[in-house]
C-alpha cells in the first residue's frame, strides 16, 4: 500500500489545477444524474397497476454510491432526495380541489371515493418508490435502517435540516414500522453460549447500564438473569432491540444489587423466583427510532417467562429517570429573580441545608446538584432525601408534554399500561445515576390484567395510574413547593 501514496499525492497535485467550482459542479451533476436514474417516476394514476418492475441495478447503484459518501456530501444527497423527489404539490392541489368539488356537488359515493383515492395516490412522495425498491434488494432493509439512522442523527446535529428532510424521515419510519411488525420479528434469548459476535453487540449497545467487561457480561446472561432480543427475518441474528431481566423474590429498589461487581457462584433456584424486573431496554439501531419495538418485546418476554417460570406473578421495571437533574436545575434557575430564595424547599429544609453548606441560595443548590460530591456527605444525603423525592414524584407525575408525561421513559411505560409504582432513593449510586437523577430510580409495575385499561386511560384521557407512595409525594410537593 505504501507504494500507492506518492501516486495519489501526484494526482492531488494535478487536481489543484482544476477550479474548485468546476469540481463542485461536476459532483453536483453526478449526484443529480444518479438521483434521476435511481428514483422511479410516479406513473399516472390510470397506469399505476402496470408500472414497470423495479430496476434492481439502479437501486443497487444508489446503495453503492450512498455508502461511498461521508459527511457533507452524504448530507447533500439526503437533502436533494427529500427536496427534489418528494410530493408533486401541483397534483395534490389539483386533486384536493376535485375531492372538494365532488363533496359540494354531492356526487355519488363511488365518484367521491375515487377522487379521494387519486388524491391519496399523489400524496406519495417519489422517493417512496426508491425505498420500496431498496427494501426488495438483498441487504436492502439493513441499508434503509442505516439511511434512517443517518437522517435521525443528521436532524439532531442540524447537518441536515428542513421540513422536507423531516418529512422523508417520517415516511421512512412509517415504512420501517410495517416491515418490522411483529410477524417478521424473531425473539431470541442470549446466553453465555451465544455467538461471540452477538454478545459483543449486546455489550456495545447497552445504553442504560454500560457493561464493564466480559465478567460483567457473563453475569448479565447467567443465573437469575435473562437477556432477549428481537431480530428480523431479513437480518437474522442481528439484535435490533435488547431487554435485560433480573429474576428476584421482590421488586428491586437498587440497580447495584442487580448489576453486581462480583459474579455469584450460586446456581439458579426456581423456588426463589417470584418477580421479573426489566432493568434495561436498549435500541441497537438508531434508524429504528420511533418504530414500535419495545412494547412488543416486553409483551413477548412476559409470555416467554410465564411459560418457563409460571410461578412469576410480579412484573416490574427498575428504570432510570433521565433529565430529572437538568429539569430541577432549570427550575432553580427560573426562581433566581426573587431575592435568591428558592421556594421548592420548606423553611426548615432551607435552614438545615444552610447549616450544612453555609448558605442555601439558589446558586449554591445548583452547584450542589451539578456536583456528584454531595453524595459523600451523609448529612447532605439525609437533608436532600425528602425534598428531592417529592420533586422527583412531581417531575414524573405532574410535568407534562402535550398532556403526557414529560419524562420519555415514564411516557413509554405508561403508554404500555404500567403503574407509576415506587420512587427509590439512592437507587443508582453510580456517577451516571447521580448526575442524571440525583441517584433516584423508579419502578413501573405491570399488572397484566390491567395493562390494557391503563394504557387506554393514559392515551385517551392522559390519566396516570400511580401508587399511594407516589401520590403522597405529589401531595407533599403541592403543599410545600411553589412553582
Amino acid at each position: 500500500m505504501s507504494r500507492l501514496v506518492p501516486c495519489s499525492r501526484l494526482l492531488l497535485r494535478r487536481s489543484r489545477a482544476v477550479p474548485r467550482g468546476l469540481l463542485r459542479a461536476a459532483s453536483d451533476k453526478g449526484m443529480e444524474e444518479l438521483l434521476s436514474r435511481s428514483v422511479p417516476p410516479l406513473p399516472p394514476y390510470e397506469t399505476k397497476e402496470k408500472a414497470p418492475p423495479p430496476a434492481e441495478l439502479r437501486s443497487a447503484e444508489f446503495m453503492r454510491y450512498y455508502r461511498g459518501l461521508a459527511g457533507p456530501p452524504r448530507a447533500e444527497l439526503l437533502t436533494r432526495l427529500a427536496r427534489d423527489f418528494g410530493v408533486d404539490h401541483g397534483r395534490v392541489a389539483e386533486f384536493s380541489a376535485k375531492v372538494l368539488q365532488a363533496r359540494e356537488q354531492q356526487r355519488e359515493l363511488g365518484a367521491l371515493l375515487q377522487a379521494e383515492d387519486r388524491l391519496r395516490y399523489y400524496l406519495n412522495p417519489r422517493y417512496r418508490g426508491l425505498f420500496q425498491h431498496l427494501g426488495r434488494l438483498e441487504g436492502g432493509l439493513r441499508f434503509l435502517v442505516e439511511l434512517r439512522g443517518d437522517l435521525v442523527e443528521g436532524l439532531a446535529s442540524k447537518e441536515v435540516d428542513g421540513p422536507h428532510v423531516k418529512e422523508m424521515s417520517g415516511v421512512l419510519k412509517n415504512m420501517l414500522s410495517e416491515w418490522f411488525s411483529t410477524g417478521f420479528l424473531n425473539l431470541e434469548r442470549v446466553t453465555w453460549q451465544s455467538p461471540c459476535e452477538v454478545l459483543q453487540k449486546i455489550s456495545d449497545s447497552e445504553a442504560v447500564h454500560p457493561v464493564r467487561n466480559w465478567v460483567d457480561m457473563k453475569r448479565r446472561v447467567g443465573s437469575y438473569r435473562r437477556c432477549y432480543f428481537f431480530s428480523h427475518c431479513a437480518i437474522p441474528g442481528e439484535p435490533l432491540i435488547v431487554l435485560h431481566v433480573a429474576l428476584t423474590s421482590d421488586i428491586s429498589s437498587s440497580i447495584q444489587a442487580i448489576v453486581k461487581e462480583v459474579e455469584p457462584l450460586e446456581t439458579e433456584d426456581a423456588d426463589k423466583i417470584t418477580t421479573a424486573i426489566f432493568y434495561s431496554i436498549s435500541l441497537t439501531q438508531q434508524g429504528l427510532q420511533g418504530v414500535e419495538l419495545g412494547t412488543y418485546l416486553i409483551k413477548r418476554v412476559v409470555k416467554e417467562l410465564q411459560k418457563e417460570l409460571p410461578q412469576i406473578k410480579t412484573f416490574s421495571t427498575l428504570s432510570p429517570i433521565p433529565g430529572f437533574t437538568k429539569w430541577l436545575v432549570g427550575l432553580l434557575s427560573s426562581q433566581t429573580k426573587e431575592l435568591e430564595k428558592n421556594e421548592l424547599f420548606t423553611e426548615s429544609e432551607r435552614q438545615e441545608l444552610s447549616q450544612i453548606t453555609g448558605d442555601c441560595t439558589t446558586e449554591t443548590l445548583k452547584k450542589l446538584l451539578n456536583n456528584n460530591e454531595w453524595v459523600r456527605s451523609e448529612k447532605l444525603v439525609k437533608a436532600l432525601h425528602l425534598p428531592l423525592m417529592r420533586l422527583c414524584a412531581w417531575y414524573l407525575y405532574g410535568e407534562k408534554h402535550r398532556g403526557y408525561a414529560l419524562n420519555p421513559v415514564a411516557n413509554f411505560h405508561l403508554q404500555n399500561g404500567s403503574v407509576l409504582w415506587r420512587i427509590n432513593w439512592m437507587g443508582d449510586t453510580s456517577p451516571r445515576g447521580i448526575a442524571a437523577a440525583c441517584g433516584m430510580m423508579v419502578n413501573y409495575r405491570y399488572f397484566l390484567e390491567d395493562t390494557a385499561s391503563n394504557s387506554a386511560a393514559y392515551l385517551g384521557t392522559k390519566a396516570i395510574k400511580a401508587s399511594e407512595q407516589v401520590l403522597s409525594l405529589v401531595s407533599q410537593f403541592q403543599q410545600n413547593s411553589k412553582l
